[in-house]
C-alpha cells in the first residue's frame, strides 16, 4: 500500500495522536522524564494501514494496543524530528494542528536539551498541560512540584497556551 502525503495528513487528522507524557524518574537530572510520542490506533482488520504508515515514516513500532486493536507508536527522538518536519511541510487541517505545533516545540526543546534545566522542564510541562491530555491532574502536580523546587514563574505566556509562537 503506497501512501501519498495528502492521504497521510487526512488520516492523521482523523486518527493520529500527538502526546507528551511526563513521568517521575529518579534517574533523570530533575527527577522527571519527558516522553513525546505519536500514535495511531486501528482495529486489527486495518493493521495494514499501520504498517504502511510505518513504512511511510520509516520509523515506529506496530504492536497490540488491547484486545483487537493495534497501534503504530513513534517515540525515538530522531524519528519524531522527521515526523515534525513532515507535518510542517504538510500541515494538518483540523484543530489537531494546534496540539501538533505544541508537540513540535517540545520535540525541538528536547533536541536542544532544554528539559535538563529547571526552567526549560517547567516550560515543557506547561505546554504539555495545555495539550489535549487525559491525565491533567497528575501533570498539574508535577508542575507544582517543579515550581516549588525550582522557583515559581508567573503564568506562562499566552502564546504558549494558545499554541502560537
Amino acid at each position: 500500500m503506497d501512501l501519498s502525503p495528502d492521504w497521510v495528513v487526512g488520516f492523521v487528522d482523523g486518527e493520529g495522536c500527538f502526546y507528551v507524557g511526563i513521568n517521575p524518574n529518579p534517574k533523570m537530572t530533575l527527577g522527571y522524564q519527558v516522553l513525546p510520542e505519536f500514535r495511531v490506533v486501528q482495529h486489527e482488520r486495518d493493521i495494514q494501514v499501520l504498517y504502511a504508515l510505518k513504512r511511510f515514516f520509516r520509523c515506529g513500532v506496530v504492536r497490540r494496543n488491547r484486545e483487537n486493536r493495534y497501534e503504530l507508536r513513534i517515540r525515538k527522538l530522531s524519528c519524531l524530528q522527521k515526523l515534525v518536519e513532515f507535518f510542517e511541510r504538510h500541515p494538518l487541517k483540523t484543530k489537531k494542528n494546534v496540539d501538533f505545533k505544541k508537540f513540535a516545540r517540545i520535540v525541538r526543546w528536547l533536541s536542544e536539551g532544554k528539559h535538563l534545566e529547571p526552567e526549560g522542564l517547567i516550560e515543557i510541562v506547561e505546554v504539555a498541560l495545555s495539550m489535549n491530555r487525559a491525565n491533567k491532574v497528575k501533570t498539574q502536580k508535577i508542575l507544582a512540584d517543579l515550581q516549588q523546587r525550582y522557583g515559581r514563574r508567573d503564568s506562562p505566556p499566552q502564546a504558549e497556551m494558545s499554541g502560537v509562537r
